[in-house]
């Protein structure tokens, strides 16, 4: 790979301020699927609402796959509850902020027939098993009294056929909701529904009553529910499209300047933004598992993520989430069951452009390898028990990079290397760069390193932030052995001469 990289494209201290005054440049994000969470209120008092077909779990059940049930229109394991809700997450906030994040996202938390909550019934309706508009206020008030933002799941590519658009759409033919919706007799089912499932048919997001109650209306749905959170991540973003997103993330800033809009991308993130702030960068997850895995060389790690950072930008990429997993992904422990596997990942997860992300559970070592079994119930006596290795690892790594501001919203600059996955991040400052050697192979590597930096002057010393290890520059070079299956994070300390300074007239 050629490294065009040139010491002096480096911004200038004004923007590296400017990107750290932006909250959505500095995000660690905890994901909550609400319903297995916590419960905070009374759950006897709502048992009602988990009435045939619905079935509410004891809370060390672990889920299991159902069969489709064609009355309800949904597999079995959809409509299986365990009764978390929003008092729950604000009563875990202390444990969520503890751990060094500083965002909850939540899974959908609008009125609908499943657990997962993406078949919407009313988009101006806290579903009652969560709680009411109160509770998500009070929730809102909480976390930005602890620091901490929230940011909720937008599902407006569809809503579940139980809205009462939908109904009266499929009752009378001559609803003026029937427009809604593209309704074809040519289609099974006769209604055009997301990935053909049938519990999810399709909005017309061109007609404008739509885009007037989802975005476009001065209490459109995505402007009411700004007056609390803090942003919205858009589920199937790609189905929605650059055009449409682009003017629901104009609406959005126009309710709130600085609110986030995050699109759910299963694709290449090139060309999607401006249209929304940031992307859930499931393609670096992707380059990222695969160079874990062995199945992709650091070489090609290395020219697929500078290229991206190059296409995309690293602004959005600082915003943009690292998605490893999630409630539509397997568990990181089952699919790496050695915790070092797990540790290689989320060290490249906080050192590399963007904002890292917690699936709640990842951090005691939740298993699941697919759905349903990846949205099980958090166990919350591991989780407080304090001793979880995860949990002591995972909070070590995330306040390595809040101490480390390159990390947080430095520019990332490719470094050349022949078998590790080598780069640094940095701003304006010398004495800020971060230098990263990855080694995911089995052997130890032996490799000298350039950053390209000709602030970092020879024998300046360099320290590994986990280990302790000093190292010192060789003439531009850092000679690094990477023992296996390890990410190394090295950062220079240039006070460390007795007296002598290194550094003392460089930027």
């Amino acid at each position: 790979m050629i490294n065009t990289y040139s010491s002096n494209l480096v911004a200038g201290p004004d923007v590296f301020e400017r990107r750290k005054r932006d909250w959505r440049n500095s995000q660690v994000v905890y994901q909550v699927f609400v319903d297995r969470f916590a419960i905070g209120g009374d759950l006897a008092s709502r048992s009602h609402l988990y009435s045939a077909p619905r079935r509410l779990r004891p809370w060390r059940a672990q889920p299991r796959r159902g069969t489709f049930d064609p009355g309800a229109g949904v597999w079995r394991q959809e409509l299986d509850f365990w009764g978390g809700d929003l008092k729950g997450v604000a009563s875990r906030l202390d444990y969520i902020a503890r751990l060094g994040a500083t965002v909850v996202y939540l899974n959908p938390i609008f009125e609908a027939f499943t657990n997962h909550k993406y078949d919407t019934v009313d988009y101006f309706a806290i579903d009652p098993q969560f709680g009411t508009e109160g509770d998500l206020a009070a929730l809102c008030e909480a976390a930005h009294a602890r620091g901490l933002k929230v940011v909720l799941d937008g599902v407006f590519n569809h809503t579940g056929r139980r809205c009462a658009w939908f109904e009266d759409a499929s009752a009378r033919p001559e609803s003026p909701y029937r427009s809604y919706y593209r309704f074809d007799s040519q289609v099974s089912g006769g209604c055009v529904t997301w990935r053909n499932s049938t519990n999810l048919p399709e909005l017309d997001l061109e007609h404008e009553a739509v885009r007037e109650i989802l975005f476009e209306g001065p209490d459109s749905v995505v402007r009411h529910h700004l007056r609390w959170i803090d942003g919205w991540r858009l589920d199937v973003a790609s189905d929605i499209g650059p055009g449409i997103l682009a003017e629901l993330t104009a609406a959005a800033h126009e309710a709130r300047l600085d609110s986030l809009v995050i699109g759910e991308l299963w694709n290449y993130p090139g060309g999607w933004m401006p249209a929304v702030d940031a992307a859930m960068n499931l393609y670096l997850a992707t380059i990222l598992m695969d160079f874990a895995r062995g199945e992709m060389s650091a070489g090609k790690a290395a020219a697929l993520i500078a290229a991206m950072v190059a296409d995309v930008g690293i602004e959005p990429l600082l915003k943009s989430w690292c998605v490893l997993s999630n409630h539509d992904r397997p568990r990181l422990a089952s699919l790496f069951p050695r915790l070092a596997d797990r540790v290689f990942l989320w060290s490249l997860m906080i050192t590399l452009p963007g904002s890292p992300l917690v699936y709640y559970g990842e951090e005691i070592g939740l298993e699941g390898q697919g759905d349903p079994y990846q949205r099980g119930p958090m166990d919350w006596d591991r989780a407080l028990g304090g001793k979880a290795e995860e949990t002591r690892v995972l909070k070590e790594l995330l306040q390595l990079r809040a101490d480390h501001e390159a990390l947080v919203v430095g520019d990332y600059v490719p470094m050349v290397a022949d078998r590790l996955l080598a780069f640094s991040r940095r701003t304006h400052s010398a004495r800020q760069t971060v230098i990263v050697a990855a080694n995911a192979g089995d052997t130890e590597v032996r490799e000298a390193v350039s950053p390209q930096m000709p602030w970092l002057v020879d024998s300046t010393p360099m320290r590994e932030l986990r280990t302790g290890a000093v190292r010192k520059m060789e003439c531009g070079f850092l000679r690094l052995a990477v023992p296996p299956r390890t990410v190394q994070i090295w950062a220079p300390e240039p006070e460390a001469g007795r007296g002598y300074r290194f550094l003392k007239r460089v930027p």
